[in-house]
Order: structure tokens, then C-alpha cells, then sequence
């Protein structure tokens, strides 16, 4: 969201003293103010000699944010928009794309977990080249661990190696659709974020249709723990900026995220519960040890999936998929 400074000339009340206020509480930008504690904040302005004004400050603010939201919207509408502007993006795999009834979906945030050398990387380089390809749509890569390679890339693209001219410039096209940028903490993540936003809001002309985060997790792990909740209150922001972003723009988000280790030695995905349920599909990858082999299972979906009914319990079946 906005720094706070560049609200101040449409909105008095957000003036310098409202804004050296806020940064003396680590407070720079609308989202800093969101996840910081609102009764903590109106308590010391009370303490300050220009109270009124920096309590209508922060009333300011808020009412901005509202303003922001979108309006609602009813079952058929919503049925609209599914169909209109809900598009479903192959992934360049077809078995992924058959497992996944069809690809990657906008307007869905789509979480890949797994360990390394699962495949997570290999999957999103390969949606992000279909896309770019296929659909002819823009694809932002945010890489945090270097793990983007334009030369895996070109083997994606370029299949057939006669027309050595045409494939050249196959694989310029879809290079040139794919921007790319490194990220390396949280906070640079929510900057790029709000940059793109931005940008996506003034779109026009080439349309972005992916958005991945490859992965989201080297980004959030480190400021978790320990006693604050400042760790957890950016993660939660993270997670609903991506997929606010993903439903108002119509994008397919994909990000991926590590295992850790959890009761009885058994991996788990990283992150804890409440990250658990921010992704709309969370996927599993894994590597059958010792091939070139690759498994994938169906964790979370809105509607895949199914269930059973054991002595009044229900339980949830994961489907799984094979692909090499």
C-alpha cells in the first residue's frame, strides 16, 4: 500500500507532524499502520499534545482503506465474473494441467510444497513459459533464492531445434514477457507488491496473467518466531495483499514453500497453521528416491478432492498424480 507520505497532499489531515508520529512507532505506509495495534496507537496520540488531529489522522487513514474496498456483489454477478475474467492457464504439463482440471486458475492463490529438488522450481519455470507462450500473457517471476535460468527456460520454449531463426524469436518473445525481479526479504516482497499493484490498476495494453513467488517461504521464515507478532502480522499481509491481488486483477498466483520437520519425524509443509489456510490449492510435490520421477498430491482445493464420513468425522481423501 502507499507510503504515508504521498497521501498527505490530497489528505490534510495525514500532514508531517501526523507522519513523524507514525514513524517514531515504525510506522511508514497504510500497511505498516494496518498490521500495527490500533488501540496502542490511539493510546499515545492521546498522550500527545496535538491528540485530536493525530486521532483524525489515523480516522483518515482507515476511512481510505474502506474506500478501497470492493463493492459486493451477488451469486450471479459473482457467476460473471467466473466465466468473463476467470480464466484457466495451462501449465505446460498435461498432466499437471489434466490433474488440475485444466491448469492453473486466476484468480487463485496456488502454493507448491515440497522439499528441494521436488520439482517446485521446474513447475513454475514451466507455467511461466507456457503462459508467456501459449497464452501470450505477462508473467511476473519474483525470485528469491536465484533460482530463476533463462536457459532452462529456452528449453521449455524451444522444441522443435530445425528452424533454429523462428525458435529464436519464440524464445525473444517469451522472454521479453516475463519480467523478473529478486527479493530477498519480506519487506522488499510487500514494496514489489504494492509496485505492481500500482501497476496493474494504470494496465494497458500487454496483460500480466502469472505472478509467482518461487518461494514465498525463504521470505517469511525468518521473521517468525520469538515472542512478538510482528513476524506473523507481515506473513498474514503477504498472503491476503496475494490474494487480493489475484482476485481483483485476475491473476494466477503460484509460490512455493519448503518442509520442515514435524511430530514423529514426519515433514510437514513450513509455516504453521495459519499460513495453512491462506493458499486456495496447496499441492505437494515429492521425488520417488532414486529416478527422475515425480509425485503430486491434491492437499487443499475449493472443490476438488473428497471426503468420507467415518463415525460421524469427516475426513479428507488427497488425490495424487504421478508425472515425470
Amino acid at each position: 500500500m502507499a507510503p504515508l507520505k504521498s497521501l498527505e497532499k490530497d489528505y490534510p489531515m495525514i500532514d508531517s507532524n501526523f507522519q513523524h508520529f507514525c514513524a517514531s512507532q515504525g510506522i511508514l505506509s497504510v500497511e505498516d499502520l494496518l498490521i500495527h495495534d490500533l488501540d496502542d496507537l490511539v493510546a499515545l496520540a492521546r498522550q500527545n499534545s496535538a491528540s485530536g488531529r493525530l486521532k483524525q489522522g489515523i480516522t483518515q487513514v482507515l476511512s481510505i482503506i474502506n474506500g478501497l474496498h470492493q463493492p459486493w456483489l451477488n451469486g450471479m454477478e459473482l457467476l460473471k465474473d467466473v466465466q468473463q475474467n476467470k480464466h484457466i492457464l495451462s501449465t505446460g504439463c498435461e498432466r499437471i494441467d489434466l490433474f488440475l482440471q485444466g491448469g492453473l486458475r486466476e484468480g487463485y492463490l496456488t502454493e507448491l510444497v515440497g522439499p528441494s529438488s521436488s520439482g517446485k522450481t521446474q513447475v513454475c519455470l514451466k507455467a511461466a513459459s507456457n503462459v508467456a507462450k501459449a497464452h501470450r500473457g505477462g508473467v511476473v517471476f519474483l525470485d528469491t533464492g536465484n533460482s530463476f535460468s533463462p536457459k532452462r527456460m529456452a528449453k521449455f520454449t524451444i522444441s522443435d531445434m530445425v528452424n533454429k531463426e523462428a525458435n529464436q524469436k519464440i524464445l525473444q518473445e517469451v522472454l521479453k514477457s516475463i519480467v523478473c525481479h529478486s527479493v530477498f526479504d519480506i519487506f522488499t516482497l510487500l514494496d514489489v507488491l504494492n509496485q505492481l499493484k500500482s501497476s496493474l490498476m494504470s494496465q494497458i495494453g500487454g496483460q500480466v496473467q502469472l505472478l509467482i513467488v518461487d518461494s514465498i517461504s525463504s521470505l517469511i521464515t525468518p521473521v517468525l518466531g520469538g515472542s512478538s507478532s510482528h513476524g506473523h502480522a507481515l506473513m498474514i499481509s503477504a498472503g491476503y495483499l496475494l490474494k487480493k491481488m489475484a482476485n481483483e486483477h485476475n491473476l494466477a498466483v503460484l509460490v512455493t514453500n519448503h518442509m520442515v520437520g514435524g511430530e514423529g519425524g514426519i515433514s510437514k509443509p513450513a509455516l504453521g497453521e495459519s499460513w495453512k489456510s491462506i493458499p486456495h490449492v496447496r499441492l505437494q510435490l515429492s521425488r520417488e528416491q532414486g529416478s527422475n520421477t515425480f509425485n503430486m498430491r491434491l492437499l487443499r482445493h475449493p472443490y476438488m478432492g473428497s471426503t468420507c464420513v467415518n463415525f460421524g468425522r469427516v475426513y479428507y481423501l488427497p488425490q495424487k498424480l504421478q508425472f515425470c
